[in-house]
């Protein structure tokens, strides 16, 4: 794995060991990218964040700050090497489970990824609820859910889907406030 645009782009990526986590493809992040446009300046977060793939990546396409929050050990050591190879500018890692520590996070965020373990349906219905009951993204802010193609995210009420781009088994949801 490997960054594949940007200032830190062709850098290569210390992905978790083990099975607990799905890394997200080089060609995954790729097309994303390409879907989502510039991220200049934008004030990321980068939930269930594994290596930190999808952070790392948006850092390095011009994104301001970006805070990783993971749990799993194996996915912090990687992530943490990450982040002392590349030493990008905005980083900032919340080393607690999800959806708890959504309330030691600092808003808003313009770009919040969520890219739990495919089994972790449960947890991210309930991170979803929590993020949309409080005040962690900016107006117009952008949530992009990674998910199996065969299991769309439960959403409550206050998010609507804006698109789904597939990739593979891969699908990427993009989500708005209802309101917004």
């Amino acid at each position: 794995m490997r960054i594949i645009a940007g200032s830190l782009g062709s850098r290569r990526l210390h992905t978790p060991k083990g099975s607990a986590t799905r890394p997200t493809s080089d060609r995954a992040r790729e097309a994303l990218f390409a879907r989502l446009g510039p991220v200049d300046g934008a004030r990321v977060a980068d939930l269930f964040a594994g290596g930190g793939s999808l952070g790392l990546e948006a850092l390095s396409r011009g994104a301001a700050t970006c805070c990783f929050v993971e749990s799993g050990r194996a996915a912090l050591l990687a992530l943490r090497a990450n982040l002392a190879d590349l030493a990008p500018a905005g980083a900032v890692v919340v080393s607690r489970p999800l959806p708890a520590a959504l309330d030691r996070l600092t808003p808003p965020f313009d770009l919040l990824f969520l890219d739990p373990p495919y089994a972790a349906e449960p947890l991210l219905t309930a991170t979803l609820a929590h993020l949309a009951r409080g005040s962690l993204f900016a107006g117009g802010a952008l949530i992009v859910v990674e998910h199996a193609t065969r299991t769309p995210p439960t959403l409550p009420a206050t998010l609507r889907v804006e698109a789904t781009h597939r990739t593979g088994e891969t699908a990427f949801t993009l989500l708005r406030q209802a309101n917004g």
